[in-house]
């Protein structure tokens, strides 16, 4: 398995490691020790990967939509809310 450091990984980087780690898991021939650090690296994959799809999302709800439902432009990061009640503003926490 690569220790790439996992700060530095891409999503599919990331989740690519993050499989390996848990089939080597999987295996149940790991020594205790080794276990432990497989276990703690990928919980911080997980977080890596859980924070690259919550950047991702973040920017695909900042993607503006004209009236024919294409692309046309961008609404800045973190500007939302500010009693704006159109679509995609507010109500829905599922995200």
């Amino acid at each position: 398995m690569s220790e790439t450091p996992v700060a530095t990984m891409s999503f599919e980087e990331a989740m690519k490691a993050l499989e390996e780690v848990v089939n080597q898991l999987d295996q149940g021939d790991v020594a205790l020790d080794r276990s432990i650090e497989l276990y703690e690296r990928g919980a911080a994959l997980k977080k890596r990967c859980e924070d690259e799809l919550r950047r991702a999302e973040e920017k695909v709800a900042a993607i503006t939509l004209d009236g024919e439902g294409n692309a046309a432009g961008l609404r800045p990061l973190g500007g939302e809310g500010n009693g704006d009640a159109g679509p995609g503003s507010g109500g829905d926490d599922r995200f």
